[in-house]
């Protein structure tokens, strides 16, 4: 016979992992889902806020940190007052029976002094011996499927044996609870399959479907872009169905999915003006500064549509991420290759430079796509990473013009000096004149923003144009000295800076909200931040792995300007969800606090203290006038091992930046 004493300790150890939270959204309307009941969808959390897992994208920081083992009855009083619904999972109910030990016996009797709210169990046998000991309208029992050709021991059936039998399943059962794959099937590329009918058949037979396995923190499907928020809206707002729940490792996202961002539609409302700033067009899901690239991102709700001005050989100014070919075409792989060398005064390392082809030999490139974290075996859309073609300024300026829906467009500017030094090319002459030859000198509704890191790019720009002029501060800085700022403010009206230099991190975690921002908006410069990849491992801990809760922080509690991305769709669908309610927004559309995370860690693991960062000079800010190129003798090709440029005259050059200081993994948290 079993002993109560030591049962509690044997089944607090099985429902560790087990014990899910059901958190029920409530702000959404009852029509308008497709779930069985037509009520909202549940957030069920996969063990809490998932303490510290063998998922090695997660920090290892939170390992043994509060590692309790609590009973059912210890966890309700942990959440309390809050109370969500309770869910226990019971596994391996075979293997107790054959240690004399009764799941059944210990679910009656806790049943008893708690309330649950649903009891899953992947063995028909275990549920078939309560069902009727529970009242479905108070207790639901829900069958947990595993893999479609693990089987079942108390039947002898695989489960995708039992998924055939849905009127069985509704006999004992109110619902099953399945790997997310059953519904919607990814392919070996990890490219989505058409949907399965589960959920219509369940949904017919009267069970509901929970779907399981979701985690922010690990590659999904391509099609997702690796936002976890649309995955999760693929289940619960397609237009055809919805899932009655969704067991998560993460549930700030789904909670934010059911009750922020569902059943927006088209034409939702736009609440939040923050300009959303491409990053060479939708780089994320196409080659940068293509065609492919800039129309996703209008499709995708981009205001600002971005481009890189390089130039040829031929002197044919175009729209390309980097100077250096290497960096977003096959160029390595062709006839090409041998022009490779080195300039220091634009990037260290070899490269091939677009000033040395011609605007034909380059537009028979073949794009590749930017893949910043491959180093992680995270990849851009395989299926289109050759997609698309380059486009020169007057075709880019041509596509945008007529675009009603673009606010303005942003030129990026940078080697102006050596071009204009070594290879006789005014970029700024050619940029003003493409632009009066479209139109953009006129007035219209769209902006012209003007960027650059070179002061004296910004000047020329001024002394000759009223277009908006952008400066880009290159390096990470908590502060600015007062003479920094007031010269800023004789060339530019708004700056662009690096998330780090607002939110600084420490092994991934956030530790202060620098000076930075709050200096810049003190002079009344608009502040833009770069860059907001949806990749996780580009998140701080304290976002979740959630793109989504980034942004938040960012607009919320820094208040910036401008959210530059390259991929605009995550940044657009931000800007008209439902929960922008300043004060009254619910607890997951709140700005994360910085440091609040790291104070949870135990003393003994916290890393060393960081210095704060530095803050920007004049001497960093103010730059040598342009080289005149009418007095300048012709241009030569550079040699290699040319030495670099003294002091504060850094290479300043228009390339894909990332947190290289990010670390490989993800945090893990306990609790909000």
């Amino acid at each position: 016979m079993w002993k109560p004493r030591a049962f509690s300790v044997s089944l607090a150890l099985l429902l560790l992992p087990s014990l899910f939270l059901a958190l029920v959204s409530a702000q959404t309307k009852r029509s308008e889902w497709n779930t069985l009941s037509g009520s909202p969808p549940l957030v069920i959390a996969h063990g809490g806020f998932s303490v510290s897992q063998g998922v090695y994208s997660r920090s290892p920081l939170f390992d043994g940190t509060g590692y309790v083992i609590n009973t059912v009855e210890d966890v309700l009083k942990i959440v309390a007052p809050q109370t969500p619904g309770l869910w226990l999972n019971i596994q391996h109910d075979a293997f107790y029976t054959q240690h004399n030990l009764s799941m059944r016996s210990y679910v009656l009797s806790v049943s008893r002094k708690v309330h649950i709210n649903y009891i899953s169990s992947p063995e028909v046998g275990f549920l078939r011996s309560i069902t009727k000991r529970f009242n479905p309208k108070i207790t639901k029992l829900v069958l947990r499927f595993l893999n479609p050709d693990d089987t079942d021991p108390s039947t002898n059936q695989t489960y995708s044996s039992l998924l055939k039998n849905l009127t069985f399943i509704k006999t004992f059962a109110s619902g099953i609870i399945v790997p997310k794959g059953y519904i919607w099937p990814i392919d070996a590329s990890l490219y989505l399959q058409p949907h399965t009918s589960l959920v219509s058949d369940a949904h017919k037979a009267g069970l509901e479907v929970y779907a399981s396995d979701f985690a922010n923190d690990v590659m999904s499907s391509y099609n997702y872009s690796y936002d976890p928020l649309t995955e999760y809206l693929q289940f619960i707002d397609n237009g055809d169905f919805s899932v009655d729940g969704v067991l998560t490792d993460f549930p700030i996202t789904p909670s934010a999915a059911i009750d922020c961002f569902a059943h927006q539609g088209t034409n939702a409302t736009r609440r939040d003006n923050t300009l959303i700033i491409s990053q060479f067009g939708a780089s994320g899901d196409y080659p940068a500064c293509t065609d492919k690239a800039y129309n996703k991102a209008i499709t995708d709700g981009v205001d600002v549509l971005d481009c890189p001005v390089q130039f040829s050989k031929d002197g044919t100014p175009f729209c390309l991420n980097s100077i250096d070919l290497l960096e977003s075409t096959t160029v390595a792989q062709t006839s090409f290759s041998d022009l490779a060398l080195n300039i220091p005064q634009i990037k260290s390392g070899r490269g091939i430079f677009t000033f040395n082809l011609s605007w034909t030999d380059i537009k028979g490139l073949t794009p590749s796509i930017l893949n910043p974290f491959s180093k992680y075996t995270l990849f851009r859309n395989p299926k289109n990473k050759n997609a698309g073609k380059l486009l020169t300024l007057s075709d880019f300026l041509s596509l945008t013009k007529n675009q009603t829906s673009l606010s303005g467009i942003l030129i990026v500017i940078e080697n102006a000096a050596y071009l204009a030094e070594k290879q006789q090319i005014s970029v700024t002459d050619v940029v003003i004149e493409a632009l009066r030859n479209a139109g953009y000198d006129k007035p219209g509704s769209q902006k012209v923003y003007i960027q650059s890191t070179n002061s004296s790019v910004l000047l020329k720009f001024k002394e000759k144009t009223k277009y908006e002029l952008v400066y880009k501060i290159d390096e990470t800085v908590g502060d600015a000295v007062k003479a920094a700022v007031e010269d800023i403010k004789t060339f530019a009206s708004s700056v662009v800076i690096s998330k780090d230099s607002v939110f600084p991190r420490n092994t991934g975690f956030l530790t202060t909200f620098t000076n930075i921002v709050p200096k810049l908006k003190a002079a009344n410069l608009s502040v833009f931040v770069e860059i907001f990849n949806n990749e996780f491992v580009s998140q701080a801990w304290d976002y979740f792995s959630d793109p989504t809760v980034e942004i938040n922080s960012y607009i919320q509690e820094a208040e910036i300007k401008g959210v530059i991305t390259p991929f605009p769709k995550t940044a657009s669908r931000y800007s008209r969800n439902k929960c922008l309610l300043g004060n009254k927004a619910p607890p997951y559309m709140q700005p994360v606090q910085a440091g609040s995370l790291l104070g949870t860690v135990n003393n003994q693991s916290l890393p060393p203290a960081l210095a704060p960062l530095p803050p920007l000079t004049k001497a960093e800010v103010v730059e040598s006038p342009l080289p005149s190129v009418d007095k300048l003798a012709p241009a030569s090709s550079p040699a290699a091992g040319t030495k670099s440029p003294p002091g504060n005259a850094q290479p300043k050059v228009s390339v894909c930046l990332f947190l290289s200081s990010l670390a490989v993994f993800v945090a893990s948290i306990l609790l909000l």
